[in-house]
C-alpha cells in the first residue's frame, strides 16, 4: 500500500506556479469575496490568501457585512468582473439567509471562475473542451496522475453526486477513459458496486462510511471527505486504517486531497492569467 501525499504534491505544484510568476511580469488578480461571519468560510478565506502571498498571486479580499443586499454583492462581482486586474473570482459559499447564490454566480464571467462552478465551465467539461475544472475533483486527477495511475480501461465508482465534486469528478474520469458508475444516498446494493472499483472516490460527507468489507483487494481509494469522528479527531469518508490494509493506493485525511484543493484554485488562477501553463 502506498499513501499518495496530497501535501508533497500540493508543495511541489505551487513552487512551479511561483516559479512561473517570478519570470513573468504579469502578475495573476484573484478577488475573493466573503459575505457574512461564518466561521469556516473564513478560515477557508484565510488560506486561500496566504497561499496566494505565497506564490505571487495578487489578492484582493472582500469582506461584507451578512446583512449585504443582493443586489450590492450582485454590483461588487460585476464591477471585479470587469477589472483588467482581476483574473479570477471566487465567491464563498455558502451565503448567509437572504442572499442567493445562483443568480450572484453568474454575474462571474466563465474565464474568471476559477472555482470551475459556472455552467459554462460545466458544460466544457461534458464537451471535453479545455475550461477551469472545479479544484478538488481536478487535484484529484494531478494526485493519480502524480503516481502515474491512469484511469483508462479502469473501473470508477465515484460516491457522491454534488454539482462541486461528484458530478465533475464522474465525468474527469470518464474523460479520462475510465468506465464510471456514480453512486449515491438512493443507490441499490451500494457495497457490491464499490467492491467492483479498481478507483473508488468517496466524496459524501460521512465519517469513515467506506469500510474495508467495501473495498476490492488492490484498488485505488481517493478520500475527499473532511468530518470529525465520536472522539472530534479529523477524518474522512474512508476507515482509513482498515481500508489501507487492502488498498493498493490511499489518500489520507488530513495530507490528501486538502491541501490539493487550494493549490489548484491556484493553478486555476494562472491559468486564467497566463491561458496557459
Amino acid at each position: 500500500m502506498k499513501i499518495i501525499d496530497g501535501k508533497a504534491l500540493a508543495a511541489k505544484m505551487r513552487a512551479q506556479l511561483k516559479e512561473k510568476i517570478d519570470a513573468s511580469e504579469l502578475k495573476p488578480g484573484l478577488a475573493v469575496v466573503l459575505v457574512g461571519e461564518d466561521p469556516a468560510s473564513q478560515i477557508y478565506v484565510r488560506n486561500k490568501i496566504k497561499a496566494c502571498e505565497e506564490i505571487g498571486v495578487k489578492s484582493y479580499a472582500y469582506r461584507l457585512p451578512a446583512d449585504t443586499s443582493q443586489k450590492q454583492l450582485e454590483d461588487l462581482l460585476e464591477e471585479l468582473a470587469a477589472s483588467k486586474d482581476i483574473h479570477g473570482i471566487l465567491l464563498q459559499l455558502p451565503l448567509p439567509k437572504g442572499l442567493q447564490a445562483e443568480p450572484a454566480m453568474a454575474k462571474i464571467p466563465y474565464e474568471k471562475d476559477v472555482d470551475g462552478f459556472s455552467k459554462e465551465n460545466l458544460g466544457k467539461l461534458v464537451l471535453k473542451e479545455d475550461g477551469l475544472v472545479s479544484c478538488t475533483p481536478y487535484g484529484v486527477m494531478k494526485m493519480l496522475e502524480s503516481e502515474g495511475i491512469s484511469p483508462k480501461g479502469k473501473r470508477a465508482v465515484v460516491l457522491g453526486r454534488s454539482d462541486t465534486v461528484g458530478k465533475p469528478m464522474a465525468l474527469l474520469l470518464l474523460n479520462a477513459d475510465a468506465t464510471v458508475t456514480v453512486c449515491h444516498s438512493k443507490t441499490q446494493n451500494l457495497k457490491e458496486i464499490c467492491q467492483e472499483a479498481d478507483i473508488l472516490v468517496a466524496a459524501i460527507g460521512r465519517a469513515k462510511f467506506v469500510t474495508e468489507d467495501m473495498v476490492k483487494e488492490g484498488a485505488v481509494v481517493v478520500d475527499v471527505g473532511i468530518n470529525r469522528d465520536e472522539n472530534g479527531k479529523l477524518c474522512g469518508d474512508v476507515d482509513y486504517e482498515n481500508v489501507a490494509k487492502k488498498a493498493s493506493y490511499i489518500t489520507p485525511v488530513p495530507g490528501g486531497v486538502g491541501p490539493m484543493t487550494i493549490t489548484m484554485l491556484m493553478y486555476n488562477t494562472c491559468l486564467a492569467a497566463f491561458e496557459s501553463i
